[in-house]
């Protein structure tokens, strides 16, 4: 279905310095933020509660804020844009109270479609990812003990559901937080792993053929209602990092931090970041250096989570780079960049 024209509501052109190393972008907005996708240098896609999105096109010299018609109360997880003009935004919610739904713009925003919707109750959207330019997954909060499994290889116009007969069960109350657009993510061609939290311990599910099959891995992270694994990034196929804590106890000390080196296979403990507590998000810059962001605070680490360095206290739920420019976003309508000289 053809949504209207969203409804601009500013733009802007100024900066305030937050703290040491964030320069926080002046948006009008108090909508809250918990995924943003840097296409490039110059094109940064984010998106939000009370159906806001928030965009520029020249590396935040300018930002436009909008509001999707008539999804006013609809909150925006997860974003994935293919360009400056075409992106897809996933609704995290109820399903049975109209919230689980699926749009796609092919004209930078101004007009989006509504791709797929479902009110089978339990439903509920927690990221979405691509491997290419067509073929991409979206997954939602188990079902009868299973994930909720959607695959397009249209770019998005059109959703499956994907039916696999030896996905793991999920433990009892074990699921994925909604936090940071990055508990699901893809990797090289065929790649996929989904990080959880809710039971007793934090697993990796993975799937080396686009969702065909699956497998779980056990992690040596705790877990409870409120903890887990919250975020995850991959370098290379082989590579990767998953963050987490307890969003009840943002600035509990637990361990936070897995490292892979065979492509998910297996997850070992590194040291916890500083500041300790929750992390929702984490990148790597210049691939070599990883930044991990949540309610708890800014950390980066230069050998790989070995050790970990504090920038500062600022929270955030989401984190993405490309080239130099690292952006992250949070609650009431933060927004920011790191200064990246210091890193240096």
């Amino acid at each position: 279905m053809k949504k209207e024209l969203f409804l601009s509501l500013s733009l802007s052109f100024s900066y305030v310095v937050t703290q040491a190393q964030w320069v926080q972008q002046n948006i009008n907005t108090t909508a809250s933020f918990r995924t943003v996708h840097a296409v490039s240098e110059k094109n940064v896609w984010i998106s939000g509660s009370k159906g806001t999105i928030v965009r520029t096109t020249d590396g935040g010299q300018h930002w436009e804020v909008t509001k999707v018609a008539n999804a006013e109360k609809l909150d925006f997880r997860d974003i994935y844009a293919f360009n400056e003009n075409e992106a897809i935004i996933v609704s995290a919610g109820e399903a049975s109270e109209g919230a689980a739904k699926i749009y796609r713009t092919e004209d930078a925003g101004q007009t989006w479609n509504l791709a797929f919707q479902t009110e089978e109750k339990g439903v509920f959207f927690d990221g979405i990812d691509f491997w290419d330019k067509k073929t991409g997954l979206v997954f939602s909060d188990p079902i009868e003990g299973h994930w909720y499994l959607l695959k397009t290889i249209d770019a998005g116009k059109t959703w499956q559901k994907l039916t696999t007969t030896d996905l793991p069960a999920n433990k009892g109350t074990e699921a994925a937080f909604a936090a940071s657009g990055t508990s699901m993510v893809t990797v090289g061609k065929k790649q996929a792993y989904i990080c959880t939290g809710g039971a007793e311990s934090a697993r990796v599910f993975r799937t080396l053929n686009q969702g065909k099959t699956w497998e779980v891995i056990d992690t040596p992270v705790p877990a409870g209602k409120a903890s887990g694994l919250f975020g995850m990034r991959f370098w290379d196929n082989n590579h990767g990092v998953a963050v987490g804590g307890d969003y009840l106890e943002v600035e509990k000390d637990l361990p936070n931090v897995l490292v892979t080196t065979d492509a998910g296979k297996t997850w070992h403990l590194e040291a916890n970041t500083n500041p300790v507590g929750l992390k929702e998000g984490v990148a790597i810059l210049q691939k070599k250096i990883l930044v991990a962001v949540g309610p708890s605070g800014t950390s980066y680490s230069k050998d790989f989570g070995k050790s970990w360095i504090m920038i500062d206290k600022t929270p955030f739920h989401a984190i993405s780079i490309v080239g130099n420019n690292v952006w992250a976003v949070g609650g009431k309508g933060m927004i920011a960049r790191l200064n990246i000289d210091f890193l240096k």
